[in-house]
């Protein structure tokens, strides 16, 4: 099998020089980052989540991000290396900010569920808080895209067009990873909510 140059048959190039091509949104040197540093930055979510999905997720998104902001990094002030460990840091950052709030509204929705006149969960149970809390552990099950899609959709109030653009994924795929989850989530609490509710 050839090889193209650059690959396994040949010389990877340094560092400086994978950072320039990156920087010049060459793609090769996306995937040449990703086998050099994915692991370490992969190491240091599994130290923020344990090893499973979470790590895998901020692992992808550090990827994703780092991608579409290429424009900003400047491979003569900083190596790339450098770079994708600040990025990492800030996704982990946001994902535990973003866990914590769930968590919070999920523990909000539970109080004001049991808080409600009649006793336990009954049919006069309020509805939409028990809609979020099904919501919210429905979010926990999703794999990625789709997780960070619905949570750019619906957490940070952005377009299609805007999560496109976020992402780096095409329109129409966003659109459809939107409407197969948002079918899937509406089953799940059309099942869970009126057991929840009987």
């Amino acid at each position: 099998m050839d090889h193209a140059p650059g690959t396994r048959s040949g010389v990877h190039p340094d560092d400086a020089e994978i950072g320039r091509r990156f920087a010049a949104g060459e793609e090769q040197a996306l995937a040449w980052a990703y086998e050099r540093w994915g692991g370490q930055l992969h190491g240091m979510a599994v130290r923020a989540f344990g090893p499973g999905p979470d790590a895998e997720d901020v692992t992808q998104q550090v990827f994703i991000a780092a991608w579409t902001g290429r424009a900003r990094f400047r491979p003569d002030d900083s190596p790339l290396p450098a770079w994708l460990v600040g990025i990492c840091r800030h996704k982990i950052a946001d994902a535990w900010a973003r866990r914590d709030k769930q968590r919070r509204e999920a523990e909000a929705a539970l109080t004001e569920a049991q808080a409600r006149p009649g006793g336990p969960v009954t049919a006069g149970v309020d509805t939409a808080a028990t809609d979020r809390v099904l919501l919210l552990d429905e979010l926990d099950h999703l794999g990625q895209p789709q997780r960070g899609i619905i949570e750019l959709a619906f957490f940070e109030d952005l377009t299609h067009a805007q999560i496109a653009e976020r992402t780096g994924l095409p329109l129409g795929t966003i659109k459809s990873h939107i409407r197969r989850t948002l079918e899937r989530l509406r089953a799940r609490l059309e099942v869970d909510g009126a057991a929840l509710h009987a």
